[in-house]
């Protein structure tokens, strides 16, 4: 089966006006909460940078921009086990190319894969050698971007890893690696221990080894894995632990205001990036609008959470 086959049908990217329309009218009429009572970010995101945030969202922010830069990539959908899974599918030029599958974590998406599609697909063009190669399939989790919205509990890594399989599969590939971050390295994780027909190997940016029972005597190394990993699910994990017992609950607000969606996400990547004070030091500003936007106009602050 291949990219042409009734299973698996074109998509493009299309955000009505009206909704781009709607969201400017919204930030316009945001809501403002009273500021923080401290200097820092460590009550959350400060007023006067989230300010700044949504007044080039509403003022000179061009969503349009991005879907060209998403649509120049050929997209697709397929149902797999009753969701649509949305996908980017690009085949290397190069005839050995070795098939990759990316997936990424929360809150990206898609969106963190699209500079690499040149590298990956043709080495050749950015210095390097065709044994280099490959083609890359770029799927949205459930529940995430233009990917269909499970109806029902149980999505778990395990079964959207069932699901990566039959789309490499149905891409006909017999032959292939996975390779993920965040959610996505624990669910290419899932793939490694599955061990699936066709499946040569893994790459995790997120390795996840955690030992039931810590050593009575740790190494520095082991010493600040273990700090580093307090820190994330103590002072970092307040997102994740909501995420992971009420979903829903967030899911209303987000759905409702685009500042607090906005804010929802700016944080994270104010918290989880290697800044000098800003994440703005380290991810253009619009880069993290294209991520904020996708979430909005999509609305899916509440499907994805429940991967938690």
């Amino acid at each position: 089966m291949n990219d042409t086959t009734p299973a698996i049908r074109p998509f493009v990217a299309a955000v009505p006006d009206e909704a781009i329309d709607d969201l400017k009218a919204r930030l316009a009429r945001t809501r403002w909460p009273d500021p923080e009572t401290v200097s820092d970010w460590s009550q959350g995101v400060r007023s006067d940078n989230l300010r700044r945030l949504l007044q080039r969202w509403e003022h000179d922010y061009d969503w349009r921009d991005f879907e060209s830069r998403l649509n120049a990539h050929p997209q697709f959908l397929t149902e797999i086990d009753g969701v649509d899974i949305h996908f980017v599918h690009v085949r290397s030029p190069h005839t050995d190319a070795l098939p990759l599958i990316l997936t990424h974590g929360w809150p990206s998406s898609v969106i963190d894969f699209l500079r690499l599609i040149g590298p990956l697909t043709d080495p050749v063009a950015y210095g390097g050698s065709a044994d280099d190669a490959f083609d890359v399939v770029i799927p949205s989790l459930p529940g995430f971007g233009f990917s269909g919205k499970p109806a029902e509990t149980g999505w778990t890594v395990g079964r959207i890893a069932d699901a990566w399989v039959e789309l490499m599969h149905r891409l006909g590939y017999r032959s292939w690696a996975a390779q993920g971050g965040d959610w996505g390295g624990a669910l290419t994780s899932a793939l490694g221990e599955k061990r699936p027909d066709g499946l040569v190997g893994v790459h995790l940016n997120t390795p996840y080894a955690f030992p039931q029972t810590p050593p009575a005597h740790l190494s520095p190394a082991e010493q600040h894995a273990m700090d580093t990993l307090a820190f994330y699910s103590g002072p970092l994990g307040g997102s994740n632990h909501l995420q992971g017992t009420k979903p829903q609950t967030p899911g209303f607000a987000l759905a409702d205001s685009p500042a607090g969606q906005a804010a929802w996400i700016y944080e994270k990547f104010q918290s989880k990036t290697d800044n000098r004070g800003l994440a703005e030091d380290a991810i253009p500003v619009d880069d993290m609008l294209d991520t904020i936007s996708l979430y909005w106009f999509t609305n899916t602050a509440a499907s994805s959470a429940r991967i938690y």
